[in-house]
């Protein structure tokens, strides 16, 4: 069911929704951050996503685990969205939603999403020369850094930006010499 179109008009409209309650409140920003670690906490727990999306498991469980888990640090609208999703049996979706919320709070803030795929973590100093060369290639106020490992780049870097992509890894170097040998004979 994900990646229907069924998917997307449950998704757009919850994050436009959010995203309106986040504007009347001045929460853009603390929902933000609440997404992003709701996505960090639903990535790093398989059991997490199965869990809130059994069907045979009651609403009341699945909202106090989401109450648990969100401590003091999730802003108590987000807790209240969370529950909405349980209760309409939305809640299968919420990484999703999180994304779209992201997407959303990136074009209110005319930035745009740099995804980062390196042979190693990128030092700080490494993710901000990607931030400038992302902001020169593009128009963008701000640059939000999405990285992702690969070993078998074997050195490097491949910047995804849109539809744009910046291969300065040594495998793209290679594949390069390979195709330019091969023309020339």
């Amino acid at each position: 069911m994900k990646g229907s179109s069924f998917s997307a008009e449950v998704v757009e409209p919850y994050a436009e929704a959010l995203m309106a309650v986040a504007q009347e409140h001045n929460l853009v920003d603390k929902f933000g951050e609440d997404v992003a670690a709701l996505l960090d906490t639903l990535n790093e727990s398989e059991e997490l996503q199965q869990f809130l999306g059994n069907p045979i498991i009651k609403a009341e469980d699945k909202k106090a685990v989401l109450e648990q888990l969100s401590g003091e640090q999730i802003h108590p609208y987000m807790v209240n969205f969370l529950k909405i999703l349980v209760d309409r049996r939305r809640i299968l979706f919420l990484a999703d939603i999180c994304r779209q919320y992201q997407a959303l709070l990136r074009e209110l803030k005319q930035a745009v999403l740099a995804q980062v795929i390196s042979t190693v973590e990128l030092n700080d100093d490494q993710k901000q020369a990607v931030r400038q060369k992302v902001l020169s290639m593009t128009n963008a106020q701000d640059v939000d850094i999405e990285t992702q490992i690969d070993a078998d780049l074997l050195g490097g870097v491949i910047i995804k930006v849109g539809s744009q992509v910046v291969d300065a890894s040594l495998r793209g170097q290679l594949r390069r010499i390979g195709v330019s040998l091969s023309r020339s004979t």
